[in-house]
């Protein structure tokens, strides 16, 4: 067992039950094909092995390698849109639909966790931090309507004498908790789906890249050393899509994101930055996240680039926003920098579907993925054994094509993101 393969940060340094898989280099057949060790993937390649299917999964680097390994572990309620602009977007009934799907991708987590024992420091409670004086109210009207229409009576409004006893910030004016919403290691989850998939009779083959497949029943997916020949095929790539499927790629944009963990601050002073183990955000278009781990570290995320490149000093990209939050932070020691990429939508919602009857694809989670990654997976299997009702309502989501496609999307979210990130200092 070992780390070899993976990028530098304070989940790897942590992680639980790391297992070296096999490089795939014979000929296989399989009833499906799983590109991606990444939490849509892995949920899938668990979820269909669990349905009595013979699954192959290829991951190109190690499981959970991508942003399953290295996001912020946060698990919001709901999707990346509230409901509020969900109802006015699709009105009541859709926006429903969606609820409860998000609900049920937390359950899922939590089942998981339990059926598997998968040691990844599940928390619960998660706060939101509103920054501007324009959007304050909308922490109570989201409270009202969730507890009067969605029947989900586990958030509050917090008010601003209140807010700075949860979380030590003069930024934050008023905030939105929910009790329900939680955090956990991404990584260790990662690794645990991944075991549990292992178990249930998936061959899993890591330093596979998938080189291309054949637009066939059944598919033959070739890779540099082998080759899986199966009637079924699943995109678990996201953010690292790159070019391997045209049809689906201008749906999103890969985007960098940028985390450090400090060092460990002690009991005392973790509990005086944030008083619970709560994952907290705040109100940004390009947020600050951030949490406590286990070990009393602040586990904070802030800043995002554009470009197939990462800043050159990640630690000092990203300290300045968390000193901006925590000025009393400022003589912290910083032990980890890293980043990840993961994929947006232009609307900033999920694109799960599929782009022929043995070709389905998840992806475009735009910083809501731990959940719905891991959902997407579950709807994608379901789908392949015979039921895609749920499949079926997110595929009438409208995901538009990036503005110039694949070419010219990231002149067009340079840009856009410049626009948003003067109205958050604003």
């Amino acid at each position: 067992m070992t780390n070899a393969g993976y990028p530098d940060s304070y989940y790897v340094a942590t992680a639980v039950g790391m297992v070296d898989y096999p490089e795939l280099t014979d000929d296989v057949q399989a009833d499906v094909c799983v590109i991606g060790g990444g939490f849509t993937g892995l949920s899938a390649a668990l979820n269909l092995a669990e349905r009595g299917f013979k699954v192959v999964l290829l991951e190109a680097e190690r499981i959970g390698f991508g942003a399953s390994g290295r996001n912020g572990g946060l698990i919001g309620s709901g999707q990346r849109k509230d409901v509020l602009e969900m109802e006015e977007a699709f009105g009541y009934e859709t926006s429903r639909k969606f609820w409860d799907f998000a609900e049920a991708a937390k359950a899922e987590i939590r089942e998981r966790v339990a059926k598997h024992n998968i040691q990844c420091d599940l928390q619960k409670g998660q706060l939101v931090g509103v920054h501007k004086k324009s959007y304050l109210g909308w922490a109570q009207e989201l409270s009202d309507a969730l507890a009067q229409r969605y029947d989900y009576p586990n958030t509050r409004s917090v008010a601003r004498q209140e807010i700075r006893s949860l979380v030590d910030t003069p930024t934050f004016l008023e905030g939105f908790l929910d009790e329900e919403a939680a955090h956990l290691h991404p990584l260790n989850f990662s690794l645990g789906l991944a075991r549990a998939a292992k178990e249930a009779g998936v061959l899993i083959y890591e330093n596979s890249r998938v080189s291309g497949y054949t637009r066939a029943d059944p598919s033959l997916v070739s890779t540099s050393k082998g080759s899986v020949k199966a009637s079924f095929v699943v995109l678990g790539c996201n953010g690292y899509l790159g070019k391997l499927e045209g049809r689906v790629a201008g749906k999103i944009m890969p985007i960098n994101n940028f985390m450090i963990a400090t060092e460990p601050l002690g009991e005392e002073r973790a509990k005086s930055i944030i008083s619970r183990r709560l994952g907290v955000h705040d109100s940004r278009f390009v947020v600050n996240y951030f949490r406590m781990s286990e070990d009393h570290r602040l586990l904070f995320g802030g800043g995002e680039n554009y470009r197939p490149s990462f800043p050159r000093d990640i630690l000092n990209f990203v300290r300045p926003y968390m000193v901006k939050l925590f000025p009393q932070l400022e003589d912290v020691k910083v032990d980890y920098a890293w980043g990840g990429t993961l994929s947006v939508t232009v609307n900033r919602l999920p694109h799960i579907g599929r782009v022929a009857p043995n070709l389905f694809f998840g992806q475009g989670y735009s910083g809501h993925g731990v959940s719905t990654a891991v959902f997407a997976g579950k709807v994608i299997a379901e789908a392949i054994g015979g039921t895609a009702e749920r499949l079926d309502v997110f595929s009438q989501l409208p995901i538009h094509t990036f503005p110039g496609g694949t070419l010219l999307r990231y002149p067009g979210m340079v840009l856009g993101m410049l626009f948003f990130s003067l109205k958050d200092k604003l």
